[in-house]
């Protein structure tokens, strides 16, 4: 059975596409809402700022969709900017509603001395509690992140945790039949892959 993954234009979409290739999982691409609504299992890939992020899924329909799949107990998963929309705001472009489907914001990093935001490249990823998606992943292993927000919520839905200067943030969350994380598993080698590859075998 093919994965469904999100086009809404956002870019990144080729690397997700590239990497589930890579792992022989059979995926097709679409930006239509009804298709996306049916989907038996959904990929939310994307980079990008919230406020237009939310205007695209907003006008085409995708973001009730997306929700459509989510409430039909299939397996969703949200990479990057898809780990944040699914949150109930964020502070990015003033402040802009997002999808609602886990509690908790989007937050900026606060500013440090000699941090750059954004923050990008790899880093650690520690996780906090099991997730079928961590099958046969070590806890520690180095993911790549490029953002300069990330979710911030309940510890119920925090699976993971990284830490950036002095700031430890949540890079993995997750309720029921929907995972989303902050890093981007298509760019981040082996281990990327091997979570990409426990998402498309995990039953709900």
């Amino acid at each position: 059975m093919a994965i469904t993954v999100v086009d809404y234009n956002a870019g990144n979409l080729t690397s997700v596409m590239n990497a589930l290739s890579h792992i022989g999982v059979e995926a097709f691409s679409t930006r239509d809402a009804d298709v996306i609504a049916k989907a038996d299992r959904l990929i939310f890939p994307g980079v990008g700022a919230a406020a237009s992020a939310m205007e695209t899924l907003t006008r085409s329909g995708i973001g009730e969709a997306i929700k459509a799949v989510v409430k039909a107990g299939n397996p969703v998963l949200g990479i990057c900017i898809g780990c944040q929309i699914v949150l109930d705001e964020s502070e990015e472009d003033g402040g802009v509603k997002t999808l609602g489907l886990i509690p908790g914001k989007a937050v900026r990093f606060k500013d440090e001395p000699g941090l750059k935001i954004p923050h990008m490249g790899w880093n650690q990823v520690n996780f906090t509690k099991e997730h079928p998606i961590m099958k046969g992943i070590k806890s520690g292993c180095d993911f790549y992140y490029v953002h300069s927000y990330f979710p911030q919520v309940p510890a119920e839905y925090s699976f993971a945790e990284t830490s950036y200067g002095t700031q430890t943030f949540t890079g993995l969350i997750g309720k029921d039949n929907l995972i989303a994380s902050q890093f981007h598993q298509e760019k981040s080698g082996d281990v990327g892959l091997a979570m990409m590859k426990n998402f498309c075998e995990w039953k709900i």
